[in-house]
């Protein structure tokens, strides 16, 4: 009998999803924005904290690429979408983050019950059920891995544009404004690639 009560136990926690997507890149001034979302057991949540799953800012590079392929194995299904640099300069910040969200969400196989994501800004174009929190890739596990495959699908993009747009050290800023970036901006001029609008903000255009 106890054996049936802990086999359906294990049966209704295989059956309660948590999905969380996260962003990145959104301050970046090169390249597109990211999304991830992850869709978690209750049992893989625990197993990939186990793992050492966490906020992604707080893992190196090499801990984040090690943690992907488990975490792309223990998720019932995931999902990765992106806004590109042009998206960004011609709808804003904001719209093309929720764009990548939605690109995201469009590729997994069954539309969420509850979504949860990280930060305080809904997800406007969104239709149903969803929770803002704030830190949420620090509470969350399911925003932890979604933060971890949005990061490490950036970099490794980043790590391939450095080929075509080299002269800006897009392998180590990852697309960020750093005073190296910006100065190199003024040496060797703007890609296609660079978010004209947030160069605009700093006078570089």
């Amino acid at each position: 009998m106890q054996e049936k009560k802990e086999e359906d136990l294990q049966q209704a926690l295989n059956k309660v999803y948590e999905v969380g997507i996260d962003e990145v890149g959104r301050g970046a001034i090169f390249g597109p924005v990211f999304s991830a979302v992850c869709v978690l057991t209750e049992k893989n949540k625990f197993i990939l904290k186990k793992f050492g799953v966490t906020d992604s800012k707080k893992l190196t590079p090499k801990k984040r690429k090690l943690l992907l392929p488990k975490i792309l194995l223990l998720s019932s299904d995931y999902g990765i979408g992106q806004s590109s640099a042009r998206e960004i300069d011609r709808l804003g910040i904001r719209v093309a983050t929720e764009l990548s969200m939605i690109r995201a969400l469009k590729k997994l196989k069954e539309k969420p019950s509850e979504l949860i994501i990280d930060g305080p800004l809904l997800l406007r174009p969104w239709n149903g059920i969803q929770k803002n929190i704030v830190s949420g890739d620090s509470k969350f596990i399911s925003i932890a891995s979604a933060s971890i495959v949005a990061k490490v699908s950036r970099d490794n993009l980043m790590e391939r544009l450095e080929k075509k747009y080299s002269g800006y050290l897009i392998f180590k800023n990852k697309g960020y404004g750093t005073r190296e970036h910006l100065s190199l901006i003024e040496k060797n001029g703007i890609t296609k690639l660079h978010r004209k609008s947030f160069l605009k903000k700093s006078n570089l255009i």
